[in-house]
């Protein structure tokens, strides 16, 4: 990041995000944006309550894996809850040249908004590994990935990411170096993961079609194909859908100097992190498309509250 003059603390961030310059010309834009941001907010709350709500009643996703996507599902609550009001509230007060507010709002919503992105990517990653070790270990899987040692991971992807966040506050190129580190480990995690698992796959589909499968003492324990074909789907969906709606922000958060910005670099730069938020929103139809179980623990849940409702 360059700034004037060669600053690169927090102030000089925070002063220059919350410039009468930073918006200049844009002002009706952003406001457009905001109220599209909160069409986004209350889809992403409310759906991913559905989502948690029917992840109760699903039994055939193994409860860690559940776990995961329980966590998946609250950072998209809390996109929704916290996220983009913050973001709303930090386009309005720079819009309003309320200066002191929109400090105060931009640097709360970095350290959410970067905590809530970063348990995101680590989780995603999870998912694929624990799908690759669903394959590799048979029913060694049961005993090897725990819920306990689950929910130990978990913790420690949230309290990791809020940590790094915090730093913001002290160097915002702590949480720059760290996104530097984590997101291509992430994603080389994922494309190592879904590879392994299509190439094996495809070795036993091999196998069957020339009647030379056999089952050795040792061997892991085949799984049920089609079904773990299915979750393999969904998870890639997820985790394809996560990239598609990061990639521009990231394209263009690498490719823009904060020292020549334009009013339409800047409003490009609010879209693309419009399209994050939208990826919140997405999820829980990809999981109602990819997870019939959930599908129909949703149908489920709304039948029951649109009951409770008409009582």
């Amino acid at each position: 990041m360059n700034f004037t003059g060669g600053r690169r603390d927090t102030q000089a961030v925070l002063q220059f995000r919350c410039s009468a310059g930073w918006t200049s010309g844009i002002h009706g834009e952003f406001i457009y944006l905001s109220a599209f941001n909160i069409f986004l907010s209350i889809t992403a709350v409310f759906g991913n309550t559905l989502i948690l709500v029917a992840l109760r009643k699903v039994t055939s996703l193994h409860p860690p894996s559940k776990l995961l996507f329980r966590c998946l599902a609250t950072t998209d609550i809390c996109v929704g809850l916290i996220t983009e009001p913050l973001n709303i509230v930090y386009s309005m007060s720079l819009t309003h040249g309320q200066w002191k507010l929109c400090r105060y709002a931009y640097a709360s919503f970095f350290i959410v908004s970067y905590t809530l992105s970063s348990v995101s990517l680590l989780t995603i990653s999870a998912i694929s590994v624990d799908r690759l070790l669903a394959l590799l270990l048979g029913l060694r899987y049961r005993q090897v990935v725990t819920l306990r040692r689950t929910y130990v991971i978990v913790a420690i992807f949230w309290v990791m990411s809020a940590i790094v966040s915090i730093f913001f506050l002290l160097n915002p190129l702590i949480p720059t170096w760290y996104g530097y580190l984590i997101i291509p480990s992430c994603l080389v995690t994922s494309i190592a993961s879904y590879t392994k698992i299509f190439l094996k796959l495809r070795h036993r589909q091999t196998q069957v079609q020339r009647h030379v499968q056999q089952e050795q003492p040792g061997q892991p324990v085949p799984l049920n194909i089609d079904q773990y074909r299915k979750a393999v789907s969904s998870a890639l969906w997820v985790q394809c859908t996560l990239v598609v709606c990061y990639l521009p922000y990231a394209i263009l958060r690498a490719s823009v100097s904060y020292s020549k910005t334009f009013p339409s670099s800047v409003f490009l730069i609010g879209v693309a992190a419009t399209l994050i938020f939208f990826n919140s929103s997405l999820n829980p139809i990809l999981y109602c498309w990819k997870i019939s179980e959930v599908k129909q623990a949703v149908k489920e849940t709304i039948r029951e509250a649109l009951c409770c409702l008409s009582s």
